[in-house]
């Protein structure tokens, strides 16, 4: 008799909602925090749906909280009716107050710069991981270009034998 597959095997494991893969081209991402959000009914069944981009939001701090701008999620003509929805609306982040503490003064002091690099699913709840970031100089972009190519030839010749 053949062995049953549990629920979780047969459930798909990728929780992950959108990705700004911009963000690791342009920044140093020195250290990475998971932030929850407060959302609106009308926002969370477009996330459902996958309709967000990350591209060219921000994290700002402001009155000691942190705000997600920037960040389009796009509404579903279904969705609601009696509401009116702001495609671009900040969305609070929700943040323990001593990684906010953190946050404020590397960013205030050391210049460092706030972006979101991903938005996944944690038990039915969204969560942005935001990475505190220095951005990048010209050259610094094409040495990591440059590494990624030799890395991958690397691997192709490794390959080949």
């Amino acid at each position: 008799m053949a062995a049953k597959k549990s629920k979780k095997d047969s459930k798909q494991t990728d929780n992950t909602i959108a990705v700004n893969r911009q963000a690791s081209h342009e920044y140093f991402i020195e250290e990475q925090f998971e932030a929850g959000l407060v959302l609106e009914g009308w926002e969370v069944k477009s996330l459902r749906d996958g309709r967000i981009q990350l591209k060219e939001s921000y994290v700002d701090i402001r009155r000691g909280e942190a705000w997600l701008c920037g960040a389009h999620i796009s509404p579903m003509l279904s969705a609601s009716t009696h509401v009116n929805p702001d495609a671009v609306r900040r969305k609070k982040l929700l943040l323990h107050k001593r990684e906010l503490s953190r946050l404020i003064g590397s960013v205030e002091r050391k210049g460092f710069t706030l972006i979101p690099l991903s938005m996944y699913w944690v038990r039915g709840r969204a969560k942005l991981k935001i990475g505190l970031a220095k951005g990048k100089k010209l050259h610094d972009k094409r040495a990591t270009a440059k590494d990624k190519d030799w890395q991958r030839e690397k691997a192709r010749v490794m390959k080949h034998g």
